[in-house]
């Protein structure tokens, strides 16, 4: 009877998480364009989608956004998590955190007011009257990734042993080839799946991205909401289909390769020991 039940409980989350997403697939295919009914299975709003230059701005602009904010995220906070590793003072090195954390802890309409009201403060100093848009929320961006990067690479230099950056600093290579060459390569997991959870994270933001933005710079999200204020088009429901598919097939490699990873590790361990 426990397990039955355990076995509901499962089946019922997963339900009320994925049936929606089911729905919206299901009937991004409808050609009568209905909820009602599904009258036959058709492209015409994956053309329709296709054919809305507006549309694919908008997601040119947010994967130009994501890659950016991702990318820049990932090299801030990889070496501020070096610098967090090799901080003495145990009381400055919490603080550091702490703060870094600020942005990951604030709701978001918090954060998407400061961000507004610091642009706005800088466009009056400055005398700035066109100041909004791809700039302010890069910025915004890069801020609010720059916490999940850290918690995806502080973990992996807590797992390095230090003595072994010191070895190589021993055999002649200068701090900076010793973390290139020894550090560098142990932390590329973590790395990445900053690197990623930051790309998500961008791509997915709406609320941050409303307060910093502009008319003249529109990402996806901000398209759908201005597209689904008044009536929802049937196109949408392609485009969150197609994001869907992305999202999961991303996924999957990123899982794939990680655990191509540890298999040829563990591989690598194996064939040690036997020699």
């Amino acid at each position: 009877m426990k397990k039955f039940l355990q076995s509901g409980y499962i089946f019922l989350v997963f339900a009320l998480l994925y049936a929606p997403i089911a729905v919206l697939i299901i009937f991004s295919f409808n050609e009568a364009g209905s909820l009602a009914e599904f009258s036959g299975f058709s492209f015409v709003w994956y053309e329709e989608l296709f054919n809305d230059e507006e549309a694919l701005t908008a997601l040119k602009n947010s994967l130009m956004l994501a890659i950016m904010s991702s990318l820049i995220a990932t090299v801030i906070g990889t070496f501020a998590a070096l610098g967090l590793r090799y901080m003495r003072s145990k009381f400055l090195k919490a603080t550091v955190t702490s703060i870094t954390n600020i942005p990951m802890m604030n709701p978001d309409i918090v954060t998407g007011v400061s961000m507004m009201l610091l642009f706005v403060a800088v466009m009056t100093i400055i005398n700035a009257n066109d100041f909004m848009g791809f700039g302010t929320m890069l910025i915004a961006h890069t801020t609010f990734n720059l916490p999940y990067v850290l918690l995806s690479v502080m973990p992996r230099f807590n797992q390095l042993d230090k003595s072994l950056s010191e070895a190589a600093q021993d055999l002649g290579c200068t701090p900076a080839r010793a973390f290139f060459k020894v550090e560098l390569p142990e932390i590329v997991p973590g790395i990445v799946s900053g690197m990623m959870l930051g790309f998500t994270m961008s791509l997915d933001d709406f609320v941050i991205s409303h307060f910093v933005s502009s008319p003249n710079f529109q990402t996806l999200p901000l398209y759908v909401y201005n597209q689904t204020v008044h009536n929802v088009k049937f196109s949408m429901y392609a485009l969150c289909a197609i994001i869907v598919a992305t999202i999961l097939a991303v996924l999957l490699i990123v899982n794939f390769a990680g655990s191509i990873g540890v298999y040829k590790t563990q591989r690598k361990a194996m064939g040690g020991a036997r020699k």
